[in-house]
Formats: structure tokens, C-alpha cells, sequence
């Protein structure tokens, strides 16, 4: 009976430290280490808050630039990818559809030029992100739609390509919310 007692007041002791000091301690380095301190980093146009800047978010009107794909349907409480292989026909039949989406809205573009990452969805089906050659594909679209100059929507694209740390790690990025909302800021003035 002796090590019952022991064993239940270590166990309540664990659930504690572990489910509440080990919270807390993430809590404390996020606040530290982290960007914007550990909180999210809202994106706001016109004083409202339109999303957060690191969560991938649909946009399908050919006047904005597009995200990667998801396969929780952009859904933050159900982050992850569709598990299936890259050899599985249902993915493949999903890539190829994606393909053809793409090419039509992109008719300038030859199949070989569709990037990657804009017909396959992310590992957490949520990223915020897209490569630069992904936004630059897109580009010829969203000034069409928006009757920009090319040149302007590619310089700012450019202009919000985040670079590589020390050119060393990492990749090259543009984050979609970010770049939609300074097509509407530009669009504005």
C-alpha cells in the first residue's frame, strides 16, 4: 500500500511539472526567443485584422496571388498533409487535376514552368508561404486582373521576398497574406 501512496502522489507531482510548469516554460522562451513575442503576427489592412501571417489561407480570385494547396483545407485546429505517397493514384489523379487548374489560369505558362509547390500540397497543409518563382508565375495573372503594370506587381513581389538568413539557411520565401495585402494597399492608392 506503501508504494501506491508513492506512486499516485509522483504521478500527481508529474502531471504538474509536465502539464503545467512545462507550458509555462515554452510560454516563457516563446515570449523570449520568439517572434512578436511569442504571439501571433496579425496582418491588418485598413485598422481591421485580416490573418495571421503564419497560417496559409485560401485565395482563389484570380486578382490575388494563390497559396500552396492544403490538404486540411486550410483548417489551423487540423494542421497535417494528406499522408498518401507520391505513388498513390488518388494523390496523383489530386496533382494532376491541380496541373490543369493551374495551366488554365495561367495560359501563358507551359507545363513544365508550374511550379511545384503550387499543385502539392505543404506537410501541415497550412503554410503561409510560397517561393519566389511561385509568386513570379503568378505574377502576369494578378496585374491582368488587376490592370497593373507587370513590371510593377513583379517589383513588388521583389520587394516582399524574404531572403535567406546569412544566405546560408533556409530559403527564399513570400508570404501570400502579406503580398495580397499590399496588392490592396497598392490598389488603394
Amino acid at each position: 500500500m506503501k508504494n501506491l501512496w508513492i506512486s499516485l502522489k509522483i504521478t500527481l507531482a508529474m502531471c504538474i511539472v509536465l502539464g503545467v510548469g512545462y507550458v509555462l516554460v515554452l510560454r516563457g522562451v516563446s515570449a523570449v526567443a520568439g517572434p512578436n513575442g511569442g504571439e501571433a503576427d496579425v496582418v491588418t489592412l485598413d485598422g481591421q485584422v485580416v490573418g495571421a501571417a503564419n497560417v496559409g489561407q485560401r485565395f482563389t480570385d484570380v486578382r490575388y496571388f494563390w497559396s500552396r494547396p492544403s490538404a486540411v483545407d486550410y483548417n489551423g485546429g487540423g494542421s497535417g498533409g494528406s499522408n498518401k505517397a507520391t505513388t498513390n493514384p488518388e494523390h496523383l489523379a489530386g496533382v494532376e487535376q491541380r496541373v490543369q487548374d493551374f495551366l488554365a489560369a495561367h495560359p501563358y505558362l507551359s507545363r513544365a514552368e508550374v511550379p511545384a509547390e503550387m499543385v502539392t500540397a505543404s506537410g501541415s497543409g497550412l503554410d503561409p508561404d510560397i517561393s519566389p518563382r511561385g509568386a513570379q508565375a503568378q505574377v502576369r495573372r494578378v496585374a491582368e486582373a488587376r490592370g497593373l503594370d507587370i513590371a510593377t506587381v513583379r517589383h513588388l513581389v521583389d520587394s516582399l521576398t524574404q531572403k535567406s538568413w546569412l544566405g546560408l539557411f533556409g530559403t527564399e520565401k513570400v508570404n501570400v497574406l502579406r503580398l495580397n495585402v499590399a496588392l490592396e494597399e497598392l490598389n488603394e492608392n
